[in-house]
């Protein structure tokens, strides 16, 4: 199976490279790309505020600065996700704990995050994986009941649609998206934050720009880095954003397909549509054989791997070796970062397969997909 580049680049992101290169101004700081990319994804959202950055990681940094953690405050997240998610959380000298997941879709399972709930928790960092819905509004009613910030990450989840018409990255206080190369639209590399509140916009605008208030002159009132967006990233992205309604939907097209395609098969745990985004096509296979699918699908040309992650977060080697120079302060006593989630577990060694999915998949691509999935459950 041929394998689609996946990327809608073209003439558009050329024009707008060359609209930023020929006025000579590639700063976000005297530019005008930047904020009119923040505008554009507030309009789509739906959003008070809009923030660029150079990252989706900085992207969830400036999520975890508006939570304001104290040293040692602990932050509840996913151990199936980009280390991206939680690389934040440690800079900020914060402590991540891993919560379980539904063994349906590797999303938070949120009973899995009330029992780990302490007098430490500052917030709950729920991840739209593979750009399926996470169930926010359950811990959107725990982060209330227990007076904690909800931030959702939708790296992976670009117009994914909560019950009842909602967008992801609108229910917690803070949405984070990502423009890295191989999410729905593109730059290059580029991030998104989105809010309701006055204050914690203001709070992560100025870590992004040095703690620096500009409209009052060279003055730093709070820590921060420059995390700016360049402004010629900021126009391939606005040239990118006016595509991605066109390449969520025909991802959504495809991959309805391949659902389609496989119902019913035996064996098979095939994905919730609902809402779904389809950054990749998730598999789950209950009885524990997803290495020998992911290595079929492999040698019958599909794009296809195991379990996402090499090992989930909470057992990822970093919790044994310093954080800081020779500390490994934060998390000094900490259990947080290593407790046992047996479903995450599970998923990444046993039962998870994913296959690439992107808008330039065609009926052909699926029914290859589909047909190198139905021969390896007939010669079992």
């Amino acid at each position: 199976m041929a394998e689609p580049e996946g990327r809608t680049l073209g003439d558009e992101e050329v024009a707008a490279a060359e609209r930023v290169i020929r006025s000579g101004m590639l700063s976000s700081v005297w530019g005008t790309e930047a904020r009119a990319l923040e505008r554009e994804m507030a309009d789509l959202y739906g959003s008070r505020h809009a923030i660029t950055c150079s990252s989706g990681t900085a992207a969830l940094h400036l999520s975890v600065v508006a939570a304001a953690p104290d040293p040692g405050d602990e932050i509840i997240t996913s151990p199936i996700t980009d280390f991206g998610t939680v690389a934040p959380i440690l800079a900020q000298n914060a402590v991540p704990v891993f919560a379980d997941v539904d063994p349906a879709d590797g999303n938070l399972d949120p009973d899995a995050v009330a029992g780990l709930i302490g007098p430490r928790t500052r917030a709950i960092m729920a991840v739209h994986l593979f750009g399926a819905p996470a169930r926010v509004d359950a811990l959107r009613e725990l982060a209330d009941r227990h007076g904690l910030a909800l931030i959702e990450d939708c790296a992976q989840a670009w117009l994914t649609e909560l019950p009842g018409g909602r967008l992801a990255g609108t229910v917690g206080e803070v949405g984070c998206f990502s423009l890295q190369q191989w999410k729905h639209i593109t730059c290059g590399d580029g991030g998104v934050v989105i809010t309701d509140d006055d204050v914690l916009a203001r709070r992560m605008r100025l870590f992004a720009d040095k703690g620096w208030d500009r409209a009052i002159g060279r003055s730093h009132e709070s820590l921060g880095l420059n995390y700016r967006m360049t402004d010629l990233h900021a126009a391939v992205a606005r040239a990118q954003l006016a595509k991605l309604a066109g390449v969520v939907a025909a991802r959504r097209r495809t991959a309805e397909r391949l659902l389609a395609a496989l119902k019913g098969v035996e064996g098979v745990r095939l994905p919730r549509p609902e809402g779904h985004a389809w950054w990749l096509f998730p598999l789950v296979l209950p009885g524990g054989d997803a290495p020998e699918l992911a290595a079929h699908l492999s040698a019958a040309g599909i794009p296809a791997r195991m379990g996402y992650l090499r090992e989930t977060l909470n057992h990822a080697p970093i919790w044994q070796g310093p954080i800081y120079g020779t500390s490994r302060y934060p998390l000094e006593g900490a259990e947080g970062p290593t407790l046992a989630c047996p479903e995450a577990e599970r998923l990444v060694a046993n039962t998870l397969v994913v296959i690439d999915w992107n808008e330039n998949y065609t009926d052909e691509h699926v029914d290859l997909v589909a047909a190198a999935v139905l021969d390896y459950r007939a010669k079992r």
